[in-house]
This record gives C-alpha cells, sequence and structure tokens, in this order.
C-alpha cells in the first residue's frame, strides 16, 4: 500500500474510511474495549461495541473520542492503526493521510489529531474541518463566488458554517448532538418513569419513535430497563410525543446556533442561502423533524442530503485529490 491515499472520518460514534481508487471501504463504531489489569486492547469497533455496558469488573468497553475530539489518545491511536490496516489490508507505511475534525477545536485537540494519525505510521497528514467536508460530500458548489450554508450534526457536535469561494466564511460549533439526544432520552425517562435505560437503549429509541417536531401518526415503543425504587426489571410504553420533550433542550441548543450564525452572515450571500437554503448533514440529522425544526425557526429551505451520515467521509475523500495533488 506505498504511497496509497486515504481519508478518515474520525468521528465520535463511527470511524469511516476512504481509500483513492476505491471509496469508502469501511464503516465501523468508535468503540475499543480494554483489560482494566493488563490495559491490553481486546476488541475495536463492531465488537466492541456488542460489550457496552456488559462488560466484567476486569473489562471496559469506552469510546475514546468524545465530543468530536479525542479524550483517550493511546485507546485513539490503536483504533486508528487497526481501522487502517483493516481498511487497506497491510501497513500504511509512507501512505497519505486527510482526517477531518470539527471546527472550532482548539490547538491542542488539533495537534492531537495530527499526532494519532502520524503514530500510525502515515507519511503526512491534512486535516479538513467537517462543515467544509460535508458540503462537499452534500454535492453543493462550493467553489463559485455564491453562499452555502451546511449544518451537520454528527455524534459528538454539530457544526454549520457559510461557505463562499470554497472555503469557510464564518462557522459554529456545539459540543451537542445526537449522543446529547440519547442522553436527554435517559435523562427523561430516570425523572418520569424512575426507569434506568442503557445508552444502546436510548439510541433505539432515538432512532424508531424519536422526533423534535410532533409526528402526524403517535409511535410507541416498548422500553426496558431497571426500576429506581426497587432495584428489579420494568417495562414501561414510550410515545413519540414524550421524545419530543426529551428533546426539547439540545434541539434549542442546535437552533441556537444556526440562528446565530445566520444572523453574522454578510447580506450578499444571505440572499444566495434563502434561495439555496440549507443543506443538512449528519447522523442526527435523520431525526425527525429537525429539519422543519430550522426551517420554521430562520424561514428558508431547509434539506436533508443524500445518504448524510456518509456526506463527511465522501467530502474528505473528494478532497484527497485537491489536497495531495498540490503538494506533488
Amino acid at each position: 500500500m506505498f504511497g496509497t491515499d486515504i481519508a478518515i472520518d474520525l468521528g465520535t460514534a463511527n470511524v469511516c474510511v476512504f481509500v483513492k481508487g476505491k471509496g469508502l471501504v469501511m464503516m465501523e463504531p468508535s468503540v475499543v474495549a480494554r483489560n482494566r489489569n493488563t490495559k491490553r486492547i481486546i476488541k475495536i469497533g463492531k465488537e466492541a461495541q456488542e460489550m457496552l455496558g456488559r462488560t466484567p469488573d476486569n473489562i471496559v468497553a469506552v469510546r475514546p473520542l468524545r465530543d468530536g475530539v479525542i479524550s483517550d489518545f493511546d485507546s485513539t491511536e490503536e483504533m486508528l492503526r487497526y481501522f487502517i490496516k483493516k481498511a487497506c489490508g497491510r501497513s500504511i507505511f509512507r501512505t497519505r493521510v486527510i482526517v477531518c475534525i470539527p471546527c472550532k477545536v482548539t490547538d491542542v485537540e488539533y495537534r492531537a489529531v495530527c499526532d494519532a494519525v502520524r503514530n500510525t505510521g502515515a507519511k503526512d497528514v491534512k486535516i479538513i474541518e467537517e462543515p467544509l467536508a460535508a458540503a462537499i460530500g452534500a454535492g453543493l458548489d462550493i467553489g463559485g463566488p455564491v453562499g452555502n450554508f451546511v449544518v451537520d450534526i454528527g455524534g459528538g457536535t454539530t457544526d454549520a458554517a457559510v461557505i463562499s469561494l470554497g472555503s469557510i466564511v464564518d462557522s459554529e460549533s456545539v459540543k451537542i448532538a445526537g449522543d446529547k439526544f440519547d442522553e436527554s432520552i435517559v435523562k427523561y425517562l430516570r425523572k418520569k418513569y424512575n426507569i434506568l435505560v442503557g445508552d444502546r437503549t436510548a439510541e433505539e429509541v432515538k432512532r424508531k419513535i424519536g422526533c423534535v417536531l410532533p409526528r402526524e401518526e403517535k409511535l410507541t415503543m416498548t422500553v426496558k430497563g431497571r426500576c429506581l425504587l426497587t432495584g428489579l426489571p420494568k417495562t414501561i410504553e414510550v410515545t413519540s410525543d414524550e421524545t419530543t420533550e426529551a428533546f426539547s433542550e439540545p434541539a434549542a441548543a442546535i437552533l441556537d446556533i444556526v440562528h446565530n450564525l445566520f444572523s453574522r452572515t454578510p447580506p450578499e450571500l444571505v440572499g444566495d442561502i434563502s434561495v439555496n437554503g440549507i443543506c443538512l448533514t449528519g447522523g442526527g440529522a435523520m431525526i425527525y423533524g429537525i429539519d422543519k425544526a430550522i426551517e420554521n425557526r430562520i424561514g428558508v429551505p431547509v434539506r436533508l442530503a443524500d445518504e448524510p451520515e456518509l456526506c463527511v467521509v465522501k467530502g474528505t475523500g473528494a478532497a484527497l485529490e485537491t489536497y495531495f495533488d498540490l503538494d506533488d
């Protein structure tokens, strides 16, 4: 694999790997299972995700990335090395890599990502901001003197950006996204029903019946957890309207950053965006009603990109040629 170019979407929930000439070759959960005593990593990716909440005392399954940035450097490095080797089939020595990160990260967070990738053996590392990659992956024409507005709702962060002439004019980022919606369900059920459910159950509720605005037809779902009063198993019925109530806080935070960014956008670009609308990307953008909620708040059309959860990695892959060919 000498000289192979690779694009990586280093997400809080999933890691996607794009190989030049092959396209998207891998998408796996950003989860690592480690032995507490020996510190040795046991499982990575899908197999580690299956262990979340089910491990014995001597094993811990964690996500080494939190809120879009690295929280456990060593685990992230080993996870990256495993995923890249799995995607490529062998060592990545002298391979060039482009990685996307949230906008508004600190210098320390920026260097941590670069160092983690370099330590896997990469020859060269480039960085692209997530909203720019998302816009490219969504098929927006960002090269001309026209304003584009993209909102990427991932697992750990929501990034909103106004893009023109191939660059970000202004951006906003908040560490509230898909994971916070899961947490809001856990908190809501605990407060209302005195029942404790795990993160995976909360995510399932979000995916199946979750909604930011009330659905035309109310949906229900059976949820099992542990009663906090008796310590015994408890089963309840949760409705989609209840998830709307649970989602109110994280949804409001996302609407606020979109509104704040729109209010700072230059007038000429506002005119373009009013015609072109706002493009939603990221897995969190698929939550029912989030597009309509933004449209109601801002007053411009909002559309969900095709395969929104893959826009960032597709855009990062498309940027491979631009970023590295300029160096050749």
